[in-house]
């Protein structure tokens, strides 16, 4: 399954570097554009510091940081991973948008965000894709030990 992981992570690459090019060049730090009315607006915040403002402004802890979870996910899951598709696809999403946001890091010296719903803080998608490959992790296991308990 490391095809999926593959396949994965360069499509979250992309989609989060693409996005975040678009609003690079085309917002003002801080400018902020109606995206979906009443429900999503475009904010561009320049993010010098960890997720929800956490751990700091030191770029090279973050990064640090990032590829540290990303070896304990990938110690913890590869043999899940080989043999289940959702598994390599979530930690294809988890890595890629790592991956995305260590990019910023070193070409900006910060994370460029901008999903913003005035609720909450301002992320990205590649942030979105770390979430939902958690979350995906999360379900999957949750259903395959419940599964292989009702066969025991």
């Amino acid at each position: 399954m490391p095809f999926f992981v593959l396949i994965a992570a360069v499509l979250t690459i992309a989609l989060d570097q693409f996005t975040k090019h678009i609003v690079v060049t085309t917002f003002a730090p801080g400018e902020s554009r109606i995206f979906i009315p009443h429900f999503i607006y475009w904010t561009y915040v320049q993010n010098h510091a960890g997720a929800f403002g956490l751990f700091g402004t030191q770029p090279w802890l973050l990064v640090i940081m990032a590829l540290i979870v990303l070896v304990l996910f990938w110690v913890g899951f590869r043999d899940a991973a080989a043999h289940s598709r959702t598994i390599s696809i979530a930690f294809g999403a988890i890595a890629g948008g790592a991956i995305g946001n260590v990019i910023d890091r070193f070409h900006y010296g910060y994370v460029v965000d901008f999903i913003d719903f005035r609720w909450w803080p301002v992320f990205n998608a590649a942030d979105s894709c770390i979430t939902l490959g958690v979350f995906a992790l999360i379900v999957t296991t949750f259903l395959r030990d419940r599964a292989a308990r009702a066969v025991a």
